[in-house]
């Protein structure tokens, strides 16, 4: 057997290697893209090519790659105690401390944290508490979840089918229809034209009245809802969209479960988007990604004191909370995110991304009037740009063309990293990105547009 070291890193992981959401069409002739360094907003590839790095590795990277002062808190917490296990009454210090934290910065009485290993198995937890919480009051029926189309919830088994994105169960296996539901997505872009935002807002939420309705509330146990929908598209809500449904998901007895996983930790500006920027305190909310900026795996699911007060009664003599993971609490995440927030406070990283999300946007509406550009959309640092073959139907690009992926390398080439999602190209700069840094983005990514739009002409 060849040695590794003398195979390419590139070799290696094509060989072996099973990526989330690989292309097995192009995989095994093109293999992955190996990055072999990062520093501050830029990463570094195996060829030396530097590149802007402008979607923070996944949504995540918030404080900016390869922080030493990060690195030295990680190195300390895994010389003064790297794991201990967590069960039952046990716990450690850098999760305790981390706990009280999020209780201070999260909405209302938010107060209770439990943690996981990432987004999905944190939307995962949400969902079996939201059930163990309607079975511990008497209320067994209630365990439908209402989810929406294009919706990002993670990809474990359960959270995979919460997602509402129709391509990412193609040949897996679904959780019977019985148990989730979906409404529309909140899609600004795609809402009938002779609609009005404020009548588009109407239509979503008598529409999840109506599924409240055929469905039945004593049957429905939460509704999860990404305060703005990441990987599906960056879709902002018409106004009051969320705190309307939060009012209807109150009278109706149904927890509502605000997925933060890519909206907390400063990329809207904010610690938390919910209350801060839509005006609705949720019943639980969700959080992963920038809560280490990528560093460390780490999730939180946040309750509150009423979900609490609920669950935290013995169901029976001698009987637990009979949910866990090995790695809850994991000290050395933990030590992790709270250096993370230190950081960005210190920093002031929340008014940074405000300032430059800003003008990121304003920036990025010129791309509005280049060919094949239907919509160009964002708030703080989440953006995005809907490619599409006929501005005025707003029909979609051939798929043959492999627009999205095809505009993706052309960035690459001008030193820029953006994310195609389909026909969609996102942004999601880290949280330092300055003036200049956007409009370099920008640039790379109206020349990609162009140069697509000559060759397809």
């Amino acid at each position: 057997m060849t040695h590794p070291n003398t195979r390419s890193a590139w070799e290696m992981d094509r060989d072996h290697l099973l990526h989330p959401y690989t292309d097995f069409a192009t995989f095994k002739d093109e293999g992955s893209q190996v990055i072999e360094s990062a520093n501050g907003i830029h990463v570094t590839d195996s060829t030396g090519r530097k590149l802007l790095d402008g979607i923070a590795g996944l949504w995540c990277v918030n404080i900016g790659h390869g922080r030493r002062d990060m690195a030295e808190a990680i190195a300390k917490q895994v010389m003064d105690m790297q794991y201990y296990n967590p069960f039952g009454h046990s716990t450690n210090v850098p999760a305790a401390e981390f706990g009280a934290w999020l209780a201070e910065h999260t909405p209302g009485d938010l107060n209770h944290v439990f943690y996981s290993c990432g987004g999905s198995t944190a939307n995962e937890a949400a969902v079996r508490i939201a059930h163990f919480y309607h079975e511990l009051r008497g209320k067994p029926s209630k365990k439908k979840i209402i989810s929406r189309n294009s919706a990002y919830h993670g990809a474990t088994y359960f959270a995979a089918n919460l997602t509402g994105i129709e391509g990412t169960k193609t040949g897996f296996n679904r959780i019977a229809d019985d148990i989730i539901r979906y409404v529309s997505a909140a899609n600004m872009y795609a809402k009938p034209d002779d609609l009005t935002e404020a009548q588009f807002c109407d239509y979503l939420v008598r529409e999840f009245e109506a599924t409240i309705a055929n469905n039945g509330a004593d049957n429905i146990a939460a509704f999860i809802a990404e305060p703005i929908m990441g990987a599906g598209g960056v879709l902002i809500a018409p106004a009051g969209y969320h705190k309307r449904m939060k009012e209807l998901c109150t009278r109706n007895d149904i927890l509502y479960i605000a997925d933060e996983v890519v909206t907390a930790f400063g990329r809207l500006g904010h610690w938390f988007a919910s209350e801060a920027v839509f005006d609705y305190q949720p019943d639980i909310i969700v959080s992963a990604k920038g809560i280490t900026s990528g560093y460390i795996p780490l999730g939180a699911t946040i309750l509150s004191d009423e979900i609490y007060d609920v669950i935290s009664h013995p169901q029976t003599e001698g009987g637990t909370f009979s949910m866990g993971l090995t790695y809850w609490g994991h000290p050395v995440a933990c030590a992790a995110a709270l250096k993370n927030v230190e950081i960005m406070e210190n920093e002031g990283m929340l008014a940074n991304a405000a300032s430059s999300g800003a003008y990121l946007m304003k920036s990025a509406q010129r791309l509005a009037d280049l060919p094949g550009v239907g919509d160009v959309r964002g708030h703080g640092l989440m953006l995005a740009v809907d490619m599409v073959a006929d501005k005025a139907t707003k029909a979609g690009m051939d798929p043959h063309l492999g627009c999205g992926h095809k505009i993706f390398q052309k960035c690459v080439e001008r030193g820029v990293i953006i994310r195609p999602v389909g026909d969609r190209l996102v942004l999601s700069p880290p949280l330092i990105i300055t003036p200049e840094q956007c409009d370099q983005i920008v640039d790379a990514l109206g020349e990609a547009i162009e140069e697509f739009a000559r060759e397809t002409a």
